[in-house]
């Protein structure tokens, strides 16, 4: 007997529980990536049950299907042209007034739905008490009362699934109409506009969002309709322009309806402890420094725990190379594109491992516990300043670190627009190899003045971030900016299943992404360093450094610095191993030579460049995966490129003038 399929969106708004649903029903069978031509992630999963093969489509979390956002726009598109076979709407049972707006909203468009009442607890807790047969009664589809984080409701959520999709349960939904002044009205349009509606569109609902001015059905139908008939149309609602409020109206004398037949009053004069909290942690006096001590906490155990075992990897990875060498036998070729490209390769991307476990964890326990919405409100209003929005704030902090794991980490954020800006802006946030190899040429060239240098050098970075975010915001990513709209949700016990299935899939992710292409990039370096005599000086890198070194003259460079920054694209440590390699000195003598080399002038250029410039190979990967584009991902290379060597040119003719 074949096997029955069934596709089943997942729908909501965000921090009801959507994702721990989605969790526990598709485990490890998930299948992320990002919707056809956007940057919004795409989930999918698999569940089996008795004979039964459920596809579930984890939908964008949105507040409403109107195309005020990339994330509405997707969810009401994949209703709408994908047509499955159910719609379950997770719906937080201590706030079921919200997620009643976006079911009628659902009802509209006709696909069996069924109601996940999550958090059931927690409304217990707050006084609250829900009538599930009434508000079942009342709307006409199935309730399922449901505590996720607790794996309770699950089983009857499915078998309530099977029997929809099969007919074996009664469906009459009951439908939010518009207020009763304006039925007339929205009569009218339909006498008018029905002869042009078109499946996958449906009548009742495209009328609503025209009354309601959604721009993007509004632009559709004026191509459609004819001219006069268009012309009455608009007529009507320029005569009625309270045509959005009275669908509104509708929908909440409905809600009102179903509030008074199913939901219990409210234990007034309650005081909980989410309002507690929040009284102190969203409160920029004391919410600011609670969440930098959260932080400082978070990165005190992913580089406490996570360095000494990326320390440990890296001994591996070389008693690995130790140990291989010996059977390669005498040619350099073999021998360096196995060891330093292959294992090199595949040592880099196992080093990262250690600071994403914890970092994704760390994330993951934030966001499940609740706080991480708390963050993202305390460090909005500053974020809005380089036009992001507070979560933003959370990949830059990690970038410090390492700009891999901070791109990644981008991916808490939901908007499309803010998490390409957000990964745009965190390669000028400087890590620790950048950190590292100002440090060493800070000391060699500026002496007892090599602290004021580095510190001067980081807090210029950050101001160029800033004015970066400012520029990018306006210029490259210019679109129509969103409002933030975050609904704090209850803080609660922690779902270690939840938390781990999210890691799980955000280290795959990276492997998968990341893992083999760096691998790839770090053996062509290798090649393009040590083609055709072995040495870099002779190299194809040398190469073009000469064939380019015209460009170093208004930047104060050699083609020997030149080539030691296009080093640094592989790892950034490499470029002041290729300047002792030039230079002809071993790394251990770099401090000794580079005095000689590099005027003051000169140094400060070149670790302008070096904080400003293109980063590592692993952070390009990732970026170009993440973006989910060319587009995107080239404007920040050449952005990258021009504001580094206008920076690196800026730098050096002051110093010169200075007199440095």
């Amino acid at each position: 007997m074949a096997e029955k399929e069934l596709l089943v969106a997942l729908a909501g708004q965000p921090n009801v529980g959507k994702s721990t649903v989605f969790n526990i029903l598709t485990g490890l069978s998930q299948h992320v990536g990002n919707w056809p031509g956007k940057t919004v992630e795409k989930k999918e999963g698999l569940y089996a049950s008795n004979g039964t093969r459920i596809k579930i489509v984890d939908l964008p979390g949105s507040y409403s299907l109107t195309a005020y956002s990339e994330e509405e726009k997707i969810a009401r598109d994949f209703i709408i042209n994908e047509r499955p076979d159910a719609i379950v709407l997770i719906a937080n049972a201590s706030a079921v007034e919200r997620s009643l707006y976006l079911l009628a909203e659902f009802l509209l468009l006709k696909v069996p739905i069924i109601v996940g009442l999550n958090m059931t607890d927690v409304a217990e807790q707050q006084g609250i008490r829900i009538d599930v047969g009434r508000l079942e009664k009342y709307l006409g589809v199935p309730v399922i009362p449901m505590v996720a984080s607790k794996n309770k409701g699950i089983k009857v959520l499915i078998s309530a699934i099977l029997a929809l999709s099969g007919g074996e349960r009664e469906y009459t939904p009951s439908i939010a109409d518009v207020s009763q002044d304006h039925r007339e009205i929205f009569m009218e349009l339909a006498d008018i506009l029905e002869p042009y509606i078109a499946p996958p569109y449906l009548t009742r609902w495209t009328i609503t969002k025209i009354m309601e001015g959604d721009t993007d059905i509004t632009e559709k139908m004026s191509r459609i309709v004819p001219a006069d008939s268009w012309s009455r149309v608009q007529g009507l609602l320029l005569q009625h322009e309270d045509s959005l409020l009275a669908v509104v109206r509708g929908r909440y004398d409905w809600i009102e309806g179903a509030v008074r037949s199913a939901i219990s009053e409210f234990k007034r004069g309650q005081i909980l402890f989410t309002d507690r909290l929040d009284h102190i942690l969203t409160r920029p006096a004391l919410g600011i420094p609670i969440l930098l001590g959260v932080l400082a906490l978070v990165f005190l155990v992913t580089y406490g725990l996570g360095l000494p075992l990326q320390g440990f990897l890296e001994a591996g990875m070389n008693s690995l190379a130790t140990r291989v060498e010996p059977f390669l036998g005498e040619s350099y070729w073999i021998r360096g594109i196995i060891v330093d490209g292959l294992i090199g390769g595949a040592g880099t991307v196992l080093t990262f491992l250690p600071v994403l476990v914890f970092f994704f964890t760390a994330m993951a326990f934030l966001e499940d516990v609740g706080y991480m919405a708390r963050a993202a409100f305390v460090m909005d209003r500053f974020m809005h300043v380089i036009g992001l929005h507070g979560k933003s704030f959370l990949p830059f902090c990690l970038g410090f670190g390492c700009n891999v794991p901070a791109v990644m980490g981008a991916r808490i954020l939901e908007a499309g627009r803010t998490r390409l800006l957000t990964i745009f802006l965190t390669p000028f946030v400087p890590c620790t190899a950048k950190l590292a190899a100002v440090t060493l040429v800070a000391a060699a060239v500026f002496g007892s003045k090599a602290l004021l240098t580095s510190w001067a050098l980081v807090a210029g970075n950050i101001l160029v971030l800033g004015f970066s975010g400012m520029i990018a915001s306006r210029f490259i990513f210019k679109r129509k900016h969103m409002p933030f709209i975050m609904e704090l949700p209850f803080y609660h016990k922690p779902n270690l299943k939840t938390i781990g299935v999210v890691v799980w899939k955000r280290i795959t992710a990276f492997i998968k992404k990341a893992g083999t292409i760096i691998v790839l990039f770090s053996v062509l370096l290798w090649l393009f360093s040590h083609i055709p005599g072995g040495d870099i000086e002779g190299s194809l890198l040398g190469v073009v450094g000469r064939a380019i070194e015209p460009v170093g003259g208004p930047i104060g460079l050699d083609w020997k610095m030149i080539v030691a920054l296009l080093a640094g694209v592989a790892a950034k440590e490499n470029s002041i191993a290729a300047l002792g390699v030039l230079y002809g000195v071993g790394e251990e003598g770099v401090r000794g030579i580079l005095p000689g080399v590099m005027s003051h002038a000169s140094a400060l250029s070149f670790l302008v460049i070096l904080m400003l410039f293109i980063p590592c190979v692993a952070t390009l990967v990732v970026m170009k995966q993440e973006m989910g584009g060319w587009r995107w991902f080239l404007s920040s290379f050449v952005f990258m490129v021009f504001l580094s060597y206008l920076s690196g040119m800026v730098v050096y003719q002051l110093a010169l003038v200075a007199g440095i």
